[in-house]
């Protein structure tokens, strides 16, 4: 059975018809052609296949296409910012943050939504003051991206590379 959605992926309206039971990796790789976005498990434990859905970071290998009929998704592919990469795109370059590169895309968009997630004052499990805005610390940064693996060890680049993008966005703050 197909049902016909609507998707706005990197800001581009997409109106497809997708089988009911086709996740939204795989509508976002076969049907889209955007393969940034990689299957690792498919149970939604590796993160490889983290997207930012309507803001949030979610596993596309988990996600029905057809229960988000309408959703802004943001994959790997639109990160960049005005044609250039966005700041944790750069982070992560320089502090070598990925060594095969398979999981990197969902890294990305999962460091790009672990910023948006403390900007908002959210905690997590490891926030030690619940009433104050977290601070990205190393700890505060580990326990928001473990849901994300790494099968290479770039763990040191990857908590480096979240707090250097932490980093140049409060600076931007500060000047804006």
């Amino acid at each position: 059975m197909h049902a016909d959605i609507t998707l706005v992926v990197n800001g581009t309206e997409h109106r497809l018809s997708v089988d009911t039971r086709a996740s939204l990796l795989d509508v976002l790789r076969e049907d889209l052609g955007l393969t940034g976005s990689k299957k690792g498990c498919d149970h939604g434990q590796c993160g490889a296949c983290t997207v930012l859905l309507n803001g949030r970071r979610a596993n596309g290998c988990l996600a029905l296409a057809v229960a988000h009929d309408g959703a802004d998704i943001v994959t790997v592919e639109g990160l960049e910012e005005d044609g250039r990469l966005s700041p944790v795109q750069e982070a992560f370059i320089e502090q070598d943050a990925f060594q095969c590169g398979y999981c990197t895309p969902g890294q990305l968009c999962s460091a790009t939504a672990v910023l948006a997630e403390a900007e908002r004052g959210w905690p997590s499990a490891v926030t030690e003051d619940l009433r104050s805005d977290p601070v990205l610390d190393d700890d505060e940064i580990r326990e928001r991206m473990s849901g994300n693996l790494c099968r290479c060890g770039a763990y040191a680049g990857i908590v480096a590379a979240v707090r250097q993008a932490a980093a140049a966005r409060a600076r931007e703050e500060a000047q804006a």
